[in-house]
């Protein structure tokens, strides 16, 4: 099972802000930087982790987390098609895949996922999304279809949403805005750990 607080951070420096403060699981999604920075950024999230005991999750970059023996790859379907899903297993690297309609979920499935992520479930204004949101109610039909591998909701989400997410069949609300935009981020962090870590 993944913890049920999933923040996404653009850099390192974050990783270093909220673990410490109790976060148990995040993705590193570092854009647009040179291979040396990214596997800089990776080395120092995975030590800020390991000394927390928290789960370190790298977006898209598959062979620096193989070549840095990061636990955890999150893969969308493009990268899905690029990565090499056989040398990230062999490595023992475990994937989340992203899923935004019952066509990407079976591509998805075809590899095996460790956990499936289910978005946008809320309108976002992080990304352009081709999609509609899906609504929560989605998440009870992707959760019986993806089986025992925890679903991840995200998209759009403030807590009162993720709340709302986990009573619907998700395990675990990513969230990126509503804390790295937040005008304090780490309390928020703390209000979303404190709210997540109650039965819903």
């Amino acid at each position: 099972m993944l913890d049920p607080f999933y923040p996404v951070v653009p850099d390192s420096s974050w990783v270093a802000r909220l673990v410490p403060i109790g976060t148990k699981l995040i993705q590193l999604r570092i854009k647009e930087q040179p291979d040396t920075e990214i596997r800089r950024q990776l080395g120092e999230a995975k030590a800020v982790c390991a000394a927390h005991g928290a789960q370190l999750i790298v977006n898209d970059h598959w062979q620096a987390a193989i070549d840095e023996g990061c636990d955890y790859i999150h893969l969308g379907q493009e990268d899905l098609v690029d990565a090499d899903v056989k040398a990230l297993r062999r490595a023992g690297v475990r994937i989340g895949v992203s899923t935004h309609d019952h066509g990407e979920l079976e591509a998805g499935l075809k590899i095996d996922p460790d956990y499936v992520a289910l978005g946008p479930i809320y309108p976002t204004k992080l990304k352009q999304m081709p999609w509609a949101p899906q609504g929560p109610a989605r998440l009870g039909e992707w959760k019986k279809l993806v089986g025992d591998r925890p679903l991840v909701a995200i998209g759009g989400l403030t807590l009162d949403r993720a709340l709302l997410c986990l009573q619907s069949g998700a395990d675990t609300a990513s969230v990126v805005g509503d804390i790295v935009n937040h005008a304090d981020p780490i309390g928020q962090a703390k209000a979303w750990l404190a709210a997540t870590r109650r039965p819903v």
